[in-house]
């Protein structure tokens, strides 16, 4: 019999690590994700399996939540293969050599502070190194196309889908075999928002035993589609008309390419005062190169774009800034749109940004994606009027602005027309979800589809 088990994503939205194993011991992992906000601790943690038993890692998409663990996975001795999309692979690297760059630099810092107390053995060295992540693209690969089956081995095929979250993304469907009797399994990976205006929507699956769906906003409704773009035009271009300046705090993949996309938008339509505008971050600069490298997998708004205009995002004004020196310039600019990151101000060049920007009245941070539990960037949303960033305190007098409809993730009423599409759907698993969210969303999958859910725990057995 097929046993699952979460040790990631299971009562909390991040650290997606799901293993599956068979009857006859081979087992096999979708995703391997990193835990962010207030559950960052457990990254360290023991991973609550071994990782030389794991034969193949199916991966959903390439955010840090769903591979950041894979280095460490390898450096613990996985061996197996990995299947994923080709997209998905390329800007799981750019993620990896992000954080891995990151973490080196975190080390590097609390080492010099902990060498002047004398006490440089109670740093960690980091998770693992750049040099730690190419020893995963060492590792057999198998490049995975929405639609087709791939062989396993051990009874077990794969097909992947697109998932319509960011480019690559994918939902898994596992078909497996034992002792004449036939499961399907569907992993949704995380499920994109029908509004998006750079990714296809999600593609429907039609038949799942068990279904292991993500719930992260599954206790709410997105703003349309057209509302969130008026909201992000009347902030963007009144902050802008009284002189101040727009720091966006941005995710690199997806997030950072539909904002790029929609400036280009106002751009074209004489909509956005005379401005510059920068993208600074390395990683979504690298990030939005692959999405015009993959163009033909977005969707069909960004296809008339490219045949017009000959670019995806480029514009008078834009400016990618990837050096050090580029980024500290941008210090002197006023009157100018900032795309940084991290998305939850954990991290990253956002941090220096908020520190010059925060404390003047006439600028405008615009969160534009979720803030975890525990990051700077929910308790900037929350209210807070004095934070600490690089230990200085920093008053905060800047407006503090949300535009929700900018999510990448289906929510509740796209998760249940989703859900409502497949002609047979058997058991339900919520994973990938606060716990009051999800609650509330067994509700609603009761209530609309008459299904019962269940909302797994940290390393239940689940026979499949």
């Amino acid at each position: 019999m097929a046993v699952f088990q979460s040790f990631g994503a299971a009562e909390t939205v991040t650290g997606s690590c799901h293993r599956l194993q068979l009857g006859d011991g081979t087992a096999l992992l979708v995703d391997c994700g990193m835990f962010q906000g207030q559950d960052e601790v457990r990254n360290r943690e023991p991973f609550g399996f071994d990782p030389k038993a794991i034969s193949a890692v199916l991966l959903t998409h390439a955010h840090l939540d769903h591979v950041g663990r894979l280095p460490r996975l390898v450096k613990e001795g996985f061996s197996g293969r990995i299947v994923a999309t080709r997209a998905t692979m390329e800007l799981a690297e750019v993620v990896l050599m992000d954080s891995a760059h990151l973490m080196a630099e975190e080390y590097r810092t609390r080492y010099k502070k902990a060498q002047r107390r004398g006490e440089e053995e109670s740093v960690p060295p980091p998770m693992y190194t750049m040099e730690d992540v190419s020893a995963l693209y060492d590792l057999p690969i198998t490049y995975a196309e929405y639609g087709e089956t791939i062989e396993l081995g051990h009874g077990i095929k794969a097909t992947f889908r697109n998932a319509g979250h960011i480019l690559g993304s994918s939902s898994v469907t596992l078909e497996i075999e034992e002792a004449g009797r036939r499961v399907k399994a569907v992993f949704s990976g995380d499920l994109g928002n029908r509004n998006d205006m750079v990714i296809p929507p999600p593609e429907p699956v039609a038949e799942a035993d068990a279904l292991f769906i993500e719930s992260t906003y599954g206790d709410r409704l997105h703003k349309g589609v057209k509302d969130t773009e008026a909201e992000f035009r009347r902030v963007v271009s009144e902050t802008l008309k009284r002189g101040g300046s727009v720091v966006i705090p941005s995710f690199a993949i997806e997030r950072t390419q539909e904002i790029l996309c929609l400036l280009k938008r106002m751009f074209d339509a004489k909509e956005l005062p005379r401005c510059k505008v920068f993208l600074d971050s390395p990683m979504a600069i690298r990030a939005t190169r692959l999405y015009d490298l993959y163009h033909t997998s977005l969707s069909q708004m960004c296809q008339r774009m490219l045949r017009r205009d000959g670019s995806l995002f480029a514009f008078s004004g834009l400016t990618f800034t990837q050096t050090p020196e580029e980024s500290r310039a941008i210090n002197d600019e006023k009157g100018c749109i900032i795309i940084a990151g991290s998305g939850m101000c954990n991290g990253g060049r956002i941090l220096h940004h908020l520190k010059h920007r925060l404390w003047n009245g006439a600028n405008t941070v615009l969160f534009v994606g979720y803030q975890a539990v525990g990051t700077l960037g929910r308790r900037l949303v929350e209210g807070e009027k004095r934070v600490k960033i690089y230990h200085e305190e920093i008053v905060v007098r800047a407006q503090i602005h949300t535009v929700n409809g900018f999510s990448a993730h289906a929510d509740r009423d796209e998760l249940l027309a989703w859900m409502g599409r497949f002609s047979r759907l058997e058991k339900v698993y919520l994973v990938h979800g606060e716990p009051d969210k999800q609650a509330l969303f067994v509700k609603s999958i009761a209530k609309e589809l008459g299904k019962q859910a269940h909302i797994v725990k940290y390393g239940e057995t689940i026979t499949l």
